[in-house]
């Protein structure tokens, strides 16, 4: 289960102490002009190191694409790219030989498959998800084509919380804050809590909103390809995920006849005057806004002891090392972003096939 998607395909690879991650999209259709600025920076945004809030791993996180690509433009064929690891400190993960970290893939993986990487957590390392905002990226290109946008933001660290809907905020001022949020007076002071806990060798975790515009009506399957749930699941593959909701989501202590979008004629366009349901209604798109939040847990890595456990069940204590983030968040945005735009052009392509 490495590869993500119906007909936008993608197939990622690597381990965070490897070579090299990278991946192979298939299905993408042929044509898309590619900025490869634009992929860039979209992988700098994830990337290590951006600002004194993210882990000090110093990467370039510089896409090397390998095949599926002529002149600029995507030839319709599988589209094979790499980004090498260039700052790996394996031997901060020495001491994690033996042990099983609370609530890492430690424990678990080594039960599937009687082995595992315990250099920064192998394959269970989100260094995997460069794969997906490669894969975002060249959907967002083609989702633009299209007048669709995807943008998301940080709208809580730990109990701080943004308490405005979205269309209240200039979405435009989201990269303007190393925490990416839109609301710059709580940007403040989810800076001071994230560094606050920083230097005490904790972490906190949050949610992060996303909003799709600009998305046709239709888009979606009967019953078990519902486009919310398909959203749901691409969520809940990024590491550190939660909880997902759309629309009004977990906001049940209402009416009704206070939530229904009603319907209107407008100038001859079937409209709603409200939005509760999230631009997605029966699992199908309407053609308002989708949104959606994502809830993410505290980094499980933290510079404290922690009781646990060895590979031969001896009962033990265990204290990272080495530069984790203490709030995945930030980072986390463009992941968010990448696997929605994968996932709402995989179900336009899918659209076009009936």
């Amino acid at each position: 289960m490495n590869t993500f998607g119906n007909i936008f395909r993608l197939t990622s690879f690597g381990e965070s102490h490897g070579k090299a991650v990278g991946g192979v999209i298939d299905g993408c259709p042929s044509g898309i002009e590619l900025d490869m600025d634009f992929i860039q920076n979209e992988l700098d945004r994830r990337r290590p190191g951006q600002s004194h809030l993210t882990t000090p791993r110093k990467e370039s996180d510089t896409v090397i694409f390998l095949s599926g690509i002529f002149e600029g433009k995507t030839t319709g064929t599988p589209i094979g790219f790499m980004v090498q690891n260039e700052n790996q400190h394996s031997s901060d993960y020495d001491n994690l030989k033996d042990i099983y970290r609370p609530s890492h893939a430690d424990y678990t993986y080594h039960q599937k498959y009687g082995i595992r990487d315990h250099r920064g957590g192998g394959r269970s390392s989100a260094r995997e998800t460069i794969a997906r905002v490669v894969g975002g990226a060249i959907a967002k290109l083609y989702l633009k084509q299209l007048g669709i946008s995807v943008t998301a933001y940080t709208s809580q660290v730990g109990g701080i919380k943004l308490d405005k809907d979205y269309t209240q905020y200039d979405l435009s001022v989201i990269e303007s804050t190393p925490v990416r949020t839109p609301d710059l007076r709580k940007a403040e002071q989810m800076t001071e809590l994230i560094q606050e806990l920083q230097s005490k060798g904790d972490t906190i975790g949050g949610a992060i909103t996303c909003v799709v515009q600009g998305v046709p009506t239709g888009l979606g399957e009967p019953v078990f390809g519902k486009l919310h749930a398909a959203l749901g699941a691409a969520m809940l593959s990024i590491n550190a995920a939660k909880g997902f909701e759309y629309g009004d989501g977990f906001d049940v202590n209402r009416r009704g006849s206070e939530v229904n979008d009603s319907f209107f004629n407008d100038n001859g366009k079937t409209n709603t005057r409200s939005n509760h349901s999230g631009g997605i209604q029966a699992g199908i798109s309407n053609g308002q806004d989708i949104y959606f939040r994502v809830a993410f847990k505290p980094v499980s890595t933290i510079l404290k002891e922690q009781q646990t456990v060895n590979i031969e069940g001896e009962n033990a204590t265990v204290k990272a090392q080495g530069r984790h983030d203490a709030c995945v968040l930030p980072r986390a945005v463009p992941i968010v972003e990448a696997m929605a735009a994968m996932t709402v052009l995989d179900y336009y392509l899918l659209s076009k096939a009936h």
